[in-house]
């Protein structure tokens, strides 16, 4: 859909792409499935079987262009469906970020590709052996950008939840 904006003279166009349409199941390599939107949207669904299914109505991960949106990932084991029992918040956060690195993986990307996450903690007390752990996965030399919010509780009673958006 082509808009024009009245405040800058009224002749530029911009296009504007919704993300919507029905979906293709197609190959992927290594495991992974992708879904193409033929409706013309320009997106897919990012699916593996190395990261946990999605536990609702959403995607492990959308890729748009040269962006890929990783939905927020759990502590869950992907070979047994559950979270280790009395994990501590730094296994915790390598099993998340592993399953990060899997969706990322599937869209033929790595940590090194993310550019922004956002964590859910349930508790800021864990917050300096969580940064400990999450250092390992992204270093210190250009990490992503990151939000960090404690909230009163994590799906299944997770100490963490990390979502990610990628750029090729």
């Amino acid at each position: 859909m082509q808009i024009s904006n009245p405040a800058r003279g009224g002749r530029r166009r911009r296009t504007v792409w919704a993300l919507t349409g029905a979906a293709l199941l197609v190959a992927g390599a290594g495991g992974a499935t992708a879904v193409a939107d033929p409706g013309g949207g320009g997106h897919r669904v990012i699916a593996t079987p190395d990261a946990p299914a999605a536990i609702g109505p959403y995607s492990q991960g959308i890729s748009a262009g040269n962006l890929a949106f990783i939905s927020g990932q759990l502590p869950i084991d992907p070979a047994t469906g559950a979270i280790p029992a009395d994990s501590t918040i730094e296994e915790q956060t390598r099993l998340v970020l592993r399953n990060v690195q899997a969706v990322l993986k599937a869209d033929g990307m790595s940590m090194s590709n993310v550019v922004s996450t956002t964590v859910y903690v349930a508790d800021l007390d864990d917050f300096a052996r969580f940064n400990a752990a999450y250092a390992e996965f992204f270093g210190s030399s250009a990490p992503p950008a990151r939000a960090t919010v404690e909230v009163a509780r994590v799906p299944r009673d997770a100490k963490v939840e990390i979502s990610a958006i990628a750029v090729r």
